[in-house]
């Protein structure tokens, strides 16, 4: 007979787990997760509280995504309307054969991935800026910091458009001593130079937002960790490495969940200052082309059923990667 160990009591708020020491075919049982009284009640209160919002988000963002799967399957015109006419996964058809997705797809990866990494980098220093700031300029510090994100997206993009211009812009002057930079560049009419200020606008106004994340992260790592780091002759990089950054884990990937599914949908800067010439066409700027400019509802809806699967695939990619339970970070297990 196999002999049996209980590793939590039941006055402990965290799970109770029993396993098995040792069995009689050699084989182990995997360990069954037992919630204390208090857990069950924290979790059921959890859910009365975000339950009815909850509810109502999935009643006005579910019908929009099945109305969206419903056109895709129609050769759909809006100045046609009664000529709808049932094509299955046509649509998904002609859109996958087009060389204009493939693109789009690379350059909104592109901006993604460009993006997230130089905003997390930037974040994080910024996170530690704050984190380690005096009292008394903490909050002065927060608020400057959080200025660019309190702006309005089209606002943010018509101001670095203006500050690039090549008529109305002030860069080639000020910048004009760098090499490649003289009064006659014209940003927008070259694809890698209209993909730079396109990314560095985005950097500059979304990385206060993940700053505000990494600083949340931050402060939920016991200063006894980094204290006994110190003690044990750990240098700053190690710190980082072995103690700030693994219990930060969770923070750093919401914040790089968060901050990725919002960039891959970016719209507002390609618009304003390229509006997808030379190569910067990006997915939401594709689906809007074929459903507002051509009227082509069918093929508008397949880009959008694309773009949200693309959407879906970056969140099971970002939770397989990082690998957090986010309930057991939070004391739940």
């Amino acid at each position: 007979m196999p002999a049996k160990t209980t590793t939590a009591s039941s006055t402990e708020p965290g799970p109770r787990v029993e396993r098995d020491t040792g069995t009689g075919n050699g084989k182990t049982k995997k360990p069954q997760k037992q919630y204390s009284d208090r857990v069950r009640a924290e979790r059921r209160l959890g859910w009365i509280l975000a339950g009815p919002a909850f509810v109502i988000m999935l009643l006005v963002t579910l019908y929009p995504i099945l109305q969206a799967i419903y056109e895709s399957l129609f050769r759909f015109r809006l100045t046609a309307p009664g000529e709808r006419e049932f094509i299955g996964l046509g649509n998904y058809a002609v859109i996958l054969s087009d060389p204009v997705w493939w693109s789009g797809l690379w350059t909104t990866v592109f901006i993604t991935v460009v993006t997230v990494i130089v905003e997390l980098v930037l974040g994080f220093a910024l996170a530690l800026v704050m984190h380690k700031a005096l009292k008394s300029v903490r909050g002065l510090l927060r608020t400057a910091i959080l200025v660019p994100y309190g702006i309005i997206t089209v606002v943010s993009a018509f101001a670095w458009f203006y500050a690039f211009d090549i008529n109305s812009g002030y860069v080639n002057n000020w910048f004009g001593w760098l090499p490649g930079i003289d009064e006659n560049l014209n940003w927008f009419a070259q694809g890698p130079t209209a993909l730079f200020v396109i990314m560095a606008s985005e950097i500059w106004k979304t990385t206060p937002f993940i700053s505000l994340l990494l600083l949340a992260g931050l402060a939920q790592v016991p200063d006894e960790l980094s204290e006994a780091a110190k003690v044990d002759g750990a240098t700053w990089w190690e710190q980082m490495r072995k103690v700030i950054i693994p219990n930060m884990k969770a923070a750093i990937m919401v914040a790089v969940l968060f901050r990725a599914l919002d960039a891959f949908r970016i719209f507002d800067n390609v618009f304003i200052m390229t509006n997808g010439a030379y190569g910067t066409e990006v997915l939401s700027l594709l689906a809007y082309r074929q459903s507002i400019s051509r009227l082509e509802i069918g093929l508008g809806s397949a880009v959008s059923v694309l773009l949200f699967l693309c959407v879906l695939l970056i969140c099971f990619i970002a939770i397989k990667l990082f690998k957090v339970d986010l309930a057991g970070s939070q004391g739940g297990k």
